[in-house]
């Protein structure tokens, strides 16, 4: 069904039918998390929709005001290393060709996230001394773009439980780390080739396609000139890499995305949320003499960018279920520039009920920082009622567990109530709406529960479907335990 039939179905009738309803094989959830921010679970709705999250502007955490560092700072990725968050960033004091040698990988600590440190890591000079936080320089062009991870494969073998990739136009190097800190270069030659690479590329190992993977830059002809797009490659060892391929976006229009930033949820490794920069070449906001008044660099005023939410489950392709975006630029003008509201890599836990990611903002100016924002957890989108009640019907699927486990939030008046179906559609008895325990609240995790005591250990792997009703409401996500 093309977006356009299933937008006129929605019109006409109210009820939400996805593109990918029909299925021979139910869905498997075994014991996994699975977020409302796809049509992966949802067969239909009537009065509800996949709902936006707005982030919390947690303010500015570290200001790239080294004279190492400097205004042009940026492709930054953050790792939660057990209680340790770990920050890498490109610092270069001027514009220059990407991949000069002023460009140096730079360092960053906290112990909550909020909190940042500079440690002097005395491993390169600048300006004759070593008081600096610089873990990586000379190394160009791996320096500009220089972007590590936490190696989870369980197999292993290599001595480096911290890796990355960096380079430009002739390919990707490849850095290996015993201690996140002090970096080698693991091959002599480039290992990810075939692409233009000239963004922040990013890396993983992907648990459940069991294999390394890597979203890069890759330009694409989309009618009659060539736009910045995502392209993917994947590699069993992290040295030997398959060539690349474009990432497709669905039945929807074509959008420049300046970085992709792919990573794993850390709650649900099986979906990799991409806050992605999008970026408009030549739409210019701001005027001269407002450029003039911020002591912006006079080339990087000329074009604006944002950052959406895109979600892929693994394979060559992206859902773009949200075209609006998902971080607009600050009230002012000092984020309406050229490549700034580039979101950094990964989303990390920072509260009990909380998690953050991070934006660098006020690009080529004084005052460059990294910026936070919050949102709830599993909190990116939701399935949403208003005042007026709805229901969703899930496609059939199977699960592991003997309790249903919900993160949701209601109003005073709102409500949720589930009910679970057998494979023909005929509510399982103990388990209809009239059973259920009347969900009203705001919780992260809450066991759903039936009047009758009745648990679902007697359902495990049989194939069921699932009623919710709803009012006033958000559910972000469930799980079966």
């Amino acid at each position: 069904m093309s977006l356009l039939t299933a937008m006129t179905l929605m019109f006409l009738t109210g009820m939400i039918i996805p593109e990918n309803v029909s299925q021979t094989e139910p869905v498997n959830l075994g014991s996994d998390l699975e977020l409302f921010i796809d049509y992966h679970l949802i067969k239909s709705t009537d009065n509800l929709r996949l709902k936006l999250q707005t982030p919390v502007d947690e303010g500015p955490v570290l200001f790239f005001d080294n004279p190492w560092e400097g205004i042009f700072s940026g492709y930054t990725t953050i790792i939660r290393d057990k209680d340790l968050f770990r920050l890498y960033y490109r610092g270069v004091p001027s514009a220059g060709s990407d991949g000069s040698d002023a460009e140096v990988t730079c360092y960053a600590e906290s112990r909550d996230g909020i909190n940042w440190t500079k440690p002097e890591t005395g491993l390169y000079e600048y300006e004759g001394s070593l008081n600096n936080n610089i873990i990586l320089a000379h190394a160009a062009p791996a320096t500009h773009n220089f972007c590590p991870f936490k190696d989870s494969n369980p197999a292993m073998n290599d001595n480096y439980p911290y890796k990355a990739l960096g380079g430009t136009h002739k390919g990707l190097f490849a850095y290996g780390s015993s201690d996140g800190i002090k970096w080698t270069r693991m091959y002599d030659e480039t290992v990810v080739k075939g692409a233009e690479f000239d963004s922040q590329n990013v890396s993983f190992w992907s648990e459940s396609e069991k294999t390394y993977v890597c979203y890069f830059r890759k330009w694409k002809k989309a009618g009659d000139k060539q736009i910045r797009s995502v392209g993917r490659s994947v590699s069993k060892d992290f040295l030997n890499w398959s060539p690349p391929v474009l990432m497709s976006f669905g039945d929807t229009r074509p959008e420049e995305l300046y970085t992709n930033q792919t990573s794993p949820y850390y709650r649900a490794p099986h979906i990799y949320i991409a806050i992605a920069a999008r970026f408009f070449p030549g739409k210019q906001i701001i005027t001269e003499e407002q450029a003039r008044r911020l002591n912006v660099n006079p080339s990087y005023y000329h074009d604006c960018s944002d950052a959406v939410l895109l979600t892929s489950r693994g394979g060559t392709s992206y859902q773009r279920t949200f075209m609006e975006g998902f971080l607009r630029p600050g009230i002012g003008l000092a984020n309406w520039v050229s490549r700034t509201n580039y979101p950094a890599l990964n989303v990390v836990q920072t509260g009990e009920n909380e998690m953050s990611f991070y934006v660098n903002q006020n690009y080529a100016q004084p005052g460059s920082h990294l910026h936070r924002y919050s949102l709830r957890i599993d909190g990116f989108t939701s399935l949403h009622a208003g005042y007026g009640p709805g229901e969703m019907i899930t496609k059939p699927f199977r699960f592991t567990g003997h309790y249903l486990v919900v993160n949701f939030s209601t109003s005073a008046a709102g409500y949720l109530l589930f009910e679970l179906l057998d494979s023909n559609g005929n509510i399982i008895p103990g388990f209809s709406m009239d059973d259920f325990k009347t969900l009203t609240g705001n919780e992260i995790s809450r066991r759903a529960e039936w009047k009758n005591g009745a648990v679902l250990s007697s359902l495990q792997g049989k194939t069921v479907l699932m009623r919710v009703r709803m009012k006033d409401a958000d559910l972000f996500s469930i799980k079966f335990e």
